[in-house]
């Protein structure tokens, strides 16, 4: 039996297929300019991100010379902006690649075990969901002092559980499969078969996931640094730009928190979106993958 689709169901699904890749497209134009400006950071910040100036602390957005404005030291806020995404985007993204890395290995071996090895190896994952996230950052913190490292190994804790347990739900989907059970018929052996056989179709949905996370991440590690565990100042990094913004709101400068605050709220959001346009021009794929 065949179905059709009716006119206002195709319109429809042409809206939709539309709105999602708009959102692909502004999510990866905004990621790849704030990727670019970032890296081109020593040629187009306007300053040295480290250099104060006292006599000219607090100057407003727009003023002659300091497009954002002055910080309370007097350092130029879009040299810092700039250099700051150098860090906090760097950490995020390595940060994410190597938690989804970690967790997908885990995963597919999970997937191809026996029951008792992949219920041992899910139970671990439950339990790392079990771990208060900033309590491991504080901890992390005392052990290894504050800095990149601790922003590194709190994210990659807290996400490979989570990119485990999706992968793995991935990677099940797969296991029973024709293709799957046709290379075995054929002598292929376990590594083969998660290499080279269900990777390939589950790398879709890891990528897609691993997208949505780095926004995620971003918020994250900007949030150590404000607390004082992740980067340490005078490091420009959007986080410190925040928590020493946030300590003169009161006194009426709230652009100093209030530009890098938006800064990562429209890099998180771009992330999403990249994430959701992903997933639509992927599903159609998932959804043949292995037929």
């Amino acid at each position: 039996m065949t179905f059709a689709l009716t006119p206002r169901t195709a319109r429809s699904q042409r809206r939709g297929g539309r709105r999602y890749g708009a959102q692909l497209v502004i999510g990866a134009v905004l990621i790849g300019s704030v990727v670019v400006v970032s890296l081109l950071a020593p040629v187009l910040a306007p300053y040295d991100p480290l250099a104060t100036d006292p006599a000219a602390k607090f100057l407003s957005p727009g003023s002659a010379g300091h497009l954002l404005g002055t910080d309370e030291l007097g350092r130029d806020l879009l040299s810092r902006l700039l250099w700051g995404g150098r860090t906090s985007l760097l950490l995020a993204a390595a940060a994410v690649a190597t938690a989804t890395v970690l967790g997908s290995t885990a995963a597919l071996f999970a997937g191809f075990s026996g029951p008792r090895v992949s219920g041992v190896v899910m139970r671990i994952v439950d339990m790392l969901f079990a771990f208060p996230v900033i309590l491991v950052a504080v901890a992390l913190a005392a052990v290894l002092s504050p800095g990149p490292a601790v922003v590194v190994v709190a994210i990659v804790f807290a996400v490979v559980p989570y990119v485990t347990r999706v992968v793995f739900t991935e990677v099940k989907q797969h296991t029973g499969r024709e293709y799957v059970e046709a290379a075995i018929a054929l002598g292929a052996t376990r590594a083969t078969l998660m290499v080279r056989e269900v990777l390939p179709n589950v790398a879709g949905a890891i990528v897609v996931y691993a997208t949505g996370l780095v926004a995620t991440m971003v918020v994250f590690s900007a949030s150590l640094s404000a607390v004082g565990i992740g980067v340490q100042p005078p490091t420009p990094d959007w986080g410190q730009m925040i928590a020493s913004g946030a300590k003169v709101v009161l006194s009426g400068h709230m652009y100093v928190a209030v530009i890098p605050g938006l800064t990562v709220m429209v890099v998180a959001l771009a992330c999403n979106w990249l994430g959701d346009g992903l997933h639509d021009l992927w599903s159609p794929r998932l959804g043949r993958a292995g037929r």
